[in-house]
């Protein structure tokens, strides 16, 4: 396989690493989203705590927040960018909540995302994880937006 061959398959498996958490984060399937993550993980999340470094207090993070969710939802995502490197993988898109419950929380703002990949024994896991959206330095809260 030559190497533009295995980058373009590499970033596939990354591509559908991300669907596959997406659908399992709208199924609230807590442990189809924890198989993505590597035991060292470290992950940057939307809100508090500041930063998670072990599996059981992520765990904890997406028992307490699924239930917060809409009933049934989707999402849209935007602007994905892959880059590999050896066993090495850095991606980032724009994504948000889909779905009829317009008015709930969850559906009000667009969400920035970056991931670390590292591919151990075949396959890509998360090694890190930022998830943000952008604040307005005036005022200090968050700016929520219905486009990018």
């Amino acid at each position: 396989m030559t190497t533009q061959t295995a980058k373009t398959h590499d970033k596939t498996q990354i591509r559908q690493l991300i669907s596959d958490q997406m659908s399992a984060i709208c199924a609230k399937d807590t442990d189809r989203i924890m198989s993505h993550y590597a035991n060292e993980a470290i992950i940057f999340d939307v809100k508090p705590p500041f930063q998670i470094k072990n599996p059981h207090q992520l765990r904890r993070v997406w028992e307490a927040c699924l239930p917060c969710f809409p009933n049934a939802f989707g999402t849209e995502m935007r602007d994905l960018g892959i880059f590999v490197s050896g066993d090495l993988a850095l991606a980032h898109w724009l994504w948000r909540f889909t779905g009829m419950e317009e008015d709930h929380p969850a559906m009000q703002t667009w969400v920035r995302s970056t991931a670390g990949y590292h591919r151990h024994q075949g396959r890509w896991q998360i090694v890190h994880e930022h998830c943000s959206v952008p604040f307005d330095p005036e005022t200090s809260k968050a700016v929520f937006s219905h486009e990018p």
